[in-house]
């Protein structure tokens, strides 16, 4: 059973916050249908845990009339009549939970805090996992949108996982190290070994192939290095946030996004609004005339090639020499030669910043 959108529908009927927890020192009713009150909570129990705690909503006393409780009582206990509560359904209230515990401590910046003693005891959070963010549009709309990507992530990466819904459309998925290692093994058969970066990006690609054909046709995926969950889970979705907000804000177009090919764009995102209007204006004058669709494709695809002309050309469908051609008038209206080194740098900074001013 889907308990967080069952949550989120009492909350819209209540007009107050309900909290997905777990009963642990507080002391429950036999009767797992009736709510009690500790401590000026009042507590809703909804089903037993395997380690002997019991999964509830809680809500503040004071937020709650007599009849709601009543009718809260009567709501849980029908979806509970209709739905069995299984193992599946105690795995994903506690990745729920964790989802929860996360989003509130990244939205107060509390990225060093340890794990609360409920999920502290899940012992796949001591072991190091590949951390995926995936942003997919239209999710919160699915009944069961968690079991529907579970199933799909689990055929894909045929092995352990633990996927953990945040925000609508936003989901942690916390996949094997072993998929590296596998990776590089067949790597080493067929030719040079990869890079971290490199088996990264492709398992990467391969999870957002699978993702936007058969599930989401919009999202957004980003990965970072492998991490125990137990140690740097906050930090890490914190940078996958932020690598997630840097692609769509810098690479409009792409949608899988990697930390380790966005420092520049999260260097220049810290500059004010007024450094990097003055800094574009300042390198590059009469941006607006020069920067036509052409010249722009031109520039990001010589820049994406490490400013290899012959490559570049190629990429392009172009002959050298209109590469040539193209680059040399760009150098007559603005005094900046991209195929050297030093003044490359200003044009490649200059071209990141101005798609962020809105100046086209």
């Amino acid at each position: 059973m889907d308990w967080e959108r069952i949550r989120k529908k009492l909350e819209g009927i209540l007009n107050a916050p309900i909290q997905l927890t777990y009963i642990q020192e507080v002391a429950a009713p036999e009767d797992l249908h009736k709510s009690f009150v500790s401590e000026h909570i009042v507590w809703f129990p909804l089903y037993p845990l395997k380690d002997g705690s019991i999964a509830a909503f809680t809500v503040d006393e004071g937020m709650i009339t007599v009849s709601e409780r009543s009718l809260t009582e009567l709501t849980i206990r029908a979806f509970k009549e209709h739905v069995a509560v299984t193992e599946i359904t105690d795995e994903e209230t506690k990745a729920g939970h964790l989802g929860q515990w996360i989003v509130e401590h990244l939205h107060s910046n509390q990225l060093q805090t340890d794990l609360p003693d409920a999920l502290a005891a899940m012992n796949t959070l001591y072991v190091s996992k590949i951390p995926l963010l995936l942003y997919a549009d239209d999710t919160e709309q699915r009944p069961d949108a968690y079991g529907e990507l579970k199933r799909l992530l689990e055929a894909f990466f045929d092995d352990e996982l633990i996927l953990i819904p945040l925000l609508d459309k936003e989901w942690l998925i916390l996949a094997s190290e072993t998929l590296l290692q596998n990776g590089t093994e067949e790597t080493k058969e067929e030719g040079p070994e990869e890079t971290l970066e490199e088996a990264l990006t492709s398992l990467a690609s391969g999870l957002y192939e699978m993702v936007a054909s058969e599930w989401v046709p919009e999202c957004h995926l980003s990965v970072h290095y492998p991490m125990i969950p137990a140690k740097s889970l906050l930090a890490t979705v914190a940078d996958l946030r932020e690598t997630v907000v840097l692609g769509r804000k810098y690479n409009v177009g792409n949608t899988i996004h990697l930390a380790w090919m966005l420092r520049l764009e999260r260097l220049l995102n810290g500059l004010t609004e007024n450094n990097k209007t003055q800094f574009m204006e300042q390198v590059l004058k009469g941006i607006d005339k020069v920067l036509d669709a052409e010249t722009l494709a031109t520039l990001e695809t010589f820049f994406l090639l490490d400013c290899n002309v012959s490559e570049t050309a190629k990429k392009l469908y172009i002959h050298r020499n209109t590469l040539l051609y193209r680059l040399d008038k760009f150098k007559g209206e603005t005094g900046l030669d991209v195929r050297n080194f030093s003044q490359a740098v200003l044009v490649k900074i200059s071209l990141l910043l101005y798609k962020v001013t809105k100046r086209k």
